[in-house]
Order: structure tokens, then sequence, then C-alpha cells
């Protein structure tokens, strides 16, 4: 179970990672614009960290994109 886990946080990272770089953010002003500290954007990227709902919704709303493309991996 915690393979699963882990494998679902790098697949999510990775395409917090691909839709930052693509929208024009650097990991500095993504965390800025929702409100957490920039090295907490390194290990959302990384795999590193568990998201609360709350702020899997604030990236969607800073990524502009719905919550369903946001999972699109």
């Amino acid at each position: 179970m915690k393979r699963l886990k882990k494998e679902i946080l790098l697949k999510f990272g990775k395409r917090i990672q691909l839709l930052r770089k693509g929208k024009g953010f650097s990991q500095e002003s993504l965390a800025y614009e929702i409100g957490v500290h920039r090295t907490y954007m390194g290990f959302i990227e990384r795999g590193e960290r568990n998201l609360t709902l709350l702020n899997i919704e604030k990236l969607s709303h800073a990524l502009d994109i719905t919550l369903s493309d946001l999972f699109n991996f």
C-alpha cells in the first residue's frame, strides 16, 4: 500500500510541475499564489508531501484548471 501512495504522490507532483512550467510560474511564485512556503512546492513536485484538499483546490485555481484536469495524469 505504501508503494501505491508514493506512486500517486510522484505522479501528482510531476503533473503540478508540468502545469506550473506551462503557465510560466516559478516554484516560488506558485507557492505565493497558494499561500505556502516556496520549499513546500519542491516537496510537492518531488512527491514528498501529501496535500490537503484545500491546497489542491488552491492549486487548481492558481493554475486555472479544473480539479479533474489536475489529476489527468
